[in-house]
This record gives structure tokens, C-alpha cells and sequence, in this order.
């Protein structure tokens, strides 16, 4: 009987590893998505008297209106750091999935190996 109770609180923390890692991967993906959005829209430039429409870093069909574009790039700084942040999200993310995952299956596996067990010294 305690074994069954130790074990279903062993589930339950496994449970709560994998929906925590769930909700860092979430948040790198939310950065990864802000990202994109930085990487893959036209934006504009406001210069001396004047706005610039420019096309967006990633454009197949990218057109430079004048030297303001291209030397008013979108802020690299911003994106790079929003892909760094992403990491340790990820990465954290990746672990606590896995490690939850993996408890619950072997603690699965665990009790199947020992109802096996049971049924051959019943037999």
C-alpha cells in the first residue's frame, strides 16, 4: 500500500516536471515568435524630415529605397538578444519534459516488471 501511495506521488511530481518544462518551452517559443516578427516584417525609418518604409532583413525580394535602409538596419542587438534569452528557456524547457517523461514511463514500467512478477510466483 505504500508503495502504490510513494508511487503516485512519484507520478504526480513527474507530472508537474513535464507541464513545467511545457511552459518554459512556451515562453522560448514566444520569444522565438517575437523573433520572427522582427525578422520577417517591413518596418520604417524615421530620418531627417521624413519616414522610410523598409523592407523586412529576411525578404526574398528585398528592396533597398535608399541608403536610410541600409544603414538603419533593424536593431540587430534586440534580435540576438531575444534568441540568447530563448536559450536557457529551451534548454531548461527540454530537460524538465524529458526528465518527467522518462520518470513516468519507468515508474510504469516499474509496476508492469512487478505485476509480471507477481503472476509468475502465482503460477
Amino acid at each position: 500500500m505504500r508503495a502504490s501511495t510513494h508511487d503516485l506521488g512519484f507520478r504526480e511530481r513527474s507530472r508537474r516536471l513535464r507541464t513545467w518544462g511545457v511552459v518554459l518551452l512556451s515562453a522560448a517559443g514566444a520569444l522565438w515568435l517575437w523573433l520572427a516578427v522582427l525578422l520577417f516584417t517591413s518596418y520604417s525609418i524615421e530620418g531627417y524630415q521624413r519616414q522610410t518604409d523598409c523592407s523586412a532583413p529576411f525578404d526574398r525580394h528585398r528592396v533597398v529605397y535608399d541608403g536610410l535602409c541600409a544603414t538603419g538596419e533593424r536593431d540587430w542587438p534586440v534580435a540576438v538578444t531575444l534568441l540568447a534569452a530563448s536559450l536557457p528557456f529551451a534548454l531548461a524547457g527540454t530537460a524538465l519534459v524529458t526528465a518527467g517523461v522518462v520518470s513516468v514511463r519507468m515508474s510504469e514500467h516499474g509496476i508492469e516488471l512487478e505485476r509480471l512478477r507477481e503472476q509468475d510466483r502465482t503460477a
